[in-house]
């Protein structure tokens, strides 16, 4: 696969308007999307099967954690000189770990942890973490509301028009959906499992791993979006459609103006993830720049426009070890129960 600043050539204007509109509905039918692309059914599958077999495009099927009662943290790992690889790998072979980062200057590690049990989330906090001898520091934020929802964003330039995205965009979960945990049993998990490998894994290859009907399976699903408890992401690697510099970003708001920023923030094209956090720095963010300069740019113009931000700490990521799904790392979040 490429690594150079020709990647974004790897997509022509076909292939970017099907990842957007897969990133509008992850599960839309493929005559939907060929229908609403004006090309054919074939056309699309074609296009689809060449980037999702190249490795540039997948589509995943994910829990939303609090939505099924999984115990999640963002975690920030201090590590001795010449550790945070080893560290990190470690970190990404788990299967509770959703992504991980090794951010810029090579002694920390960013994650994402997503426990079934809260047992599981307090032993690796309390006692695994801290016992490793070369782990200096740890320190834990909980998501209390994100602000960005799924990966309806496209990060290049826009493909789809308006009313093209309309007649993809699937219904929004009901309301008063977020109320309580949805509760999933072994065959959701088995279903869960498949999703987190493929998104748009066949109803046959969901019944079977599931135990169960076709059209239970289908109707399960549905169910489980409408709920808001599943979402569907697509990868892509942000350097094929031309933005090379990744950031996180820590900002600490005024707890009133909190909702205001979070939500201004999460309508700003370079960010991909936006939440309200635990912590000191009340406001976390992830964004995608083309260079260091447009990075610069955004801060100064972008986040700086936002004046209820009173400290902003920047860490660009220097390596992914870990992505949600399968494109850097080979592991999935969920293991079919």
């Amino acid at each position: 696969m490429a690594t150079d600043s020709t990647d974004h050539e790897l997509f022509d204007l076909l292939d970017r308007q099907l990842v957007h509109a897969l990133m509008v509905d992850g599960r839309a039918a493929f005559s939907r999307i060929a229908t609403v692309l004006g090309t054919t059914d074939q056309t699309v599958i074609r296009r689809y099967r060449r980037l999702r077999g190249a490795g540039l495009v997948r589509v995943l099927g994910l829990p939303v954690g609090d939505r099924v009662g999984l115990f999640e943290s963002r975690l920030r790992i201090q590590c001795a000189p010449g550790a945070a690889v080893g560290i990190a790998e470690a970190l990404a072979r788990r299967p509770d770990t959703g992504w991980v980062k090794i951010f810029a200057g090579g002694t920390e590690v960013g994650c994402l942890v997503a426990s079934r049990t809260r047992e599981d989330h307090e032993a690796l906090l309390l006692r695994k973490l801290p016992r490793t001898l070369q782990v200096t520091g740890v320190s834990a934020q909980s998501m209390l509301h994100r602000y960005t929802a799924g990966s309806v964003r496209w990060l290049g330039e826009r493909t789809l028009t308006e009313q093209q995205i309309r007649a993809l965009t699937p219904p929004p979960a009901e309301a008063g959906a977020e109320a309580g945990v949805v509760g999933l049993d072994a065959q959701d998990h088995a279903v869960l499992g498949v999703l987190s490998r493929d998104g748009r894994a066949s109803y046959p290859e969901l019944a079977r791993a599931a135990g169960r009907s076709e059209s239970t399976v289908r109707r399960r699903l549905e169910q489980l979006r409408r709920l808001g408890a599943l979402i569907f992401e697509v990868e892509v690697l942000p350097r094929h459609v031309g933005y090379q510099t990744e950031a996180a970003l820590h900002a600490t708001v005024d707890p009133g103006d909190l909702a205001e920023t979070g939500r201004a923030l999460a309508h700003h094209p370079q960010v991909a993830f936006a939440a309200a956090t635990t912590g000191s720095a009340n406001l976390a963010a992830t964004v995608l720049c083309r260079d260091e300069r447009d990075l610069y740019r955004y801060m100064t113009e972008g986040i700086g426009g936002l004046r209820a931000v009173r400290r902003l700490e920047v860490l660009p990521v220097l390596r992914h070890v870990k992505r949600a799904g399968l494109l850097s790392d080979g592991h999935r979040l969920y293991d079919a129960a």
